[in-house]
Formats: C-alpha cells, structure tokens, sequence
C-alpha cells in the first residue's frame, strides 16, 4: 500500500516506517524536525528510513494548511497514520500555544486532507493521558475520558472527538490508539528511561517524582509498533452493538474505533529504575520529588477491546526492554 506517515523522525513514527516498508508497503514520511528536543536524533532515525527504496521524505509542518492541501492533492493514499504531534505532559504547562497547533490545528488539517482525497483509513496517535483524573484501574475505553489534567491530555481528546465528528458527518473511517507510556531504542531524551539511563552514566542523581510511588503501564515500541499497523490493516466500521439510549465512549454507530495499546502490566517506578540499575551495572542516585503538575500516580491500560479486535498482545517484558535500550544508548552515544 501507499501510505502517508507523519512524524516520520520521530520515536514510534522510525520504527513504524521501518516495519512497513519490511512489509514492502511505499511510506511517504512527513516531519517538520522542530527542535522540541534533539534534531541530530531526528535527522539519525530520519538518515536509516532513507537507506529503503520505498521510503520517500517531505519536511513538513502538519499545522501548514497550505502545505497539507498540496500534500494531499498530490497524490493518493490508501491509508494514512497520523503520529505527528506536540508531546511531552510537562512542556505544554510552558508552551500551550505548540500544542494547539500542532495537536488541534495540524489534526484538522490530516482530517480535511483525509476527507476530501477519500482516504480509506487514518489511523492516529491518541495517548493514555486522556484519562486524566480517572483512577479505577485498569484503564478502559468504556470508562469516561471528560477530566484531562494537562492540555496535552486535552488536546488528545479533542482530536478523539473530532475523529468522531468525521466519522459521521463524512464516512471517514477513523480508528485513535490511546498510548501507554512507549520505551525502548532511538526514544525521546525527554522520557524517563532516556533520563534516567543518561544521569545514572554521568554519576547525577535522578529526579523520581510522587517520592517513587508512581506506576506506569510501560509499552516496548516493537509492542506498540504491532498494534498500529494492525489496527491501521482493519478498516473502522460501526459497532453493531452501539445503543444510543445508553451511549458508551468506547463504541459508535459510525466508522469509529479508539483503542488502548499498552502493555497491560504496571510496573512500580522504583521497579523500573532497578531494571536500568541492573541493565547498567550501576546504581542510582535518587532525588524524591513530589507528584508534578499535570502528572498521574498510575497507568494501566485495559487491552481487550485491540486483543478482539486485531488479536493484539505485548510479548516485550520490561526488563528485556530496558536491556535493549540501554543496549542501543551506549552503542549510539559510545558510552
């Protein structure tokens, strides 16, 4: 298949290309390589998609309304995947405006592009951060998702809703997959596993917020990388079950699905860290903080509805995760 790709340079966007074009399929990437964090990281991920023949590269902003027009008009896709986006919980407390451009105004822009080339799937990057305040684990597409803690958070939902309103004013299939806390080689600087592996190697101590009383449902990349390719295969249709008399988040009488992709086991911080302790042959310094602003206590994904409906399972246990990781670190900084 033809596919568009955007955020082509980033974490999950390399290794999504990179299963792909394995597969054989053409990938079109987009990236606008800003600068939120490394751009030579960028550029590296960017460097091993263009050694395929079936890769091809455009730097763009999603959030360009010109530009994606004339993206769009091009050429045709039989899919497109959507992982372009502002990410980082903590970063939108200082930069709100980025968020809602490329979050808000760069969703409409894929969903306008979709709708009027009639593209027969987009599937797009929700996060695990809309369940906000929620704290009945684990997390479940059925439960409600109206209390984000983070514009971030709120952003992501935003573009679930507006996935929802193309389904059914357009017909557009639209599937959005909630991410749980995605690790694993060429990984953003500014994630835990990324900080932690580089102050432990440099003798600084580690910041460990909620005083290290804090679990996430880590996901190794290879896991989510599965996922979307299968859900992006498996066209959204309407759910037969849908009752409007008794509205569920998690179904719709139209061509919308959403989706949690996690690794369906939380693991303790303090659990984490001793795994890159361990994978590292060195100890960390701690520095206990408290819980920041906009952050959760615990994660925890409910992934039944993506087993059922693509037959979807994590296989990466988190220490084989971290191992590869810290594996992929040394080797790439020469540490």
């Amino acid at each position: 298949m033809k596919i568009l790709l955007t955020g082509a340079a980033g974490f999950i966007g390399m290794h999504t290309a990179q299963r792909l074009l394995a597969r054989g399929d053409e990938v079109l990437g987009l990236d606008n390589l800003n600068d939120y964090y490394d751009v030579a990281l960028k550029q590296a991920r960017l460097a091993r998609l263009q050694a395929s023949a079936g890769f091809r590269f455009v730097r763009l902003d999603v959030a360009d309304r010109a530009g994606m027009q004339a993206l769009f008009a091009a050429e045709r896709y039989d899919r497109v995947i959507h992982l372009a986006a502002q990410a980082g919980v903590r970063y939108s407390l200082q930069n709100p405006h980025a968020y809602i451009e490329s979050n808000v105004v760069g969703f409409t822009n894929i969903l306008e592009g979709c709708r009027h080339q009639r593209v027969a799937h987009l599937t797009y990057a929700s996060s695990s951060s809309v369940y906000g305040g929620n704290t009945r684990l684990p997390f479940a597409e059925h439960d409600s998702v109206d209390h984000p803690v983070s514009l971030y958070a709120a952003t992501k939902k935003a573009n679930e809703l507006m996935a929802h309103t193309y389904s059914h004013l357009y017909g557009l299939p639209t599937t959005g997959l909630r991410f749980f806390t995605v690790y694993g080689p060429w990984g953003r600087p500014d994630m835990a596993l990324f900080l932690f592996t580089k102050a432990i190697l440099e003798g600084r101590p580690i910041d460990v917020y909620n005083h290290g009383r804090m679990q996430r449902d880590f996901t190794y990349v290879d896991d989510i990388v599965e996922g979307v390719v299968r859900a992006s295969d498996r066209i959204a249709e309407p759910d037969a079950a849908y009752d409007a008399d008794r509205p569920d988040p998690g179904r719709s009488n139209v061509p919308y699905r959403v989706f949690n992709i996690g690794n369906h086991q939380p693991t303790p911080l303090l659990d984490f860290v001793a795994h890159i302790e361990q994978a590292l042959g060195r100890k960390a310094q701690m520095r206990l903080l408290p819980l920041q602003d906009g952050d959760v206590p615990a994660t925890y994904a409910d992934t039944q509805a993506l087993h059922d409906w693509v037959g979807f399972k994590p296989a990466t246990p988190v220490r084989e995760g971290i191992a590869r990781f810290v594996a992929w670190y040394r080797d790439y900084h020469r540490v």
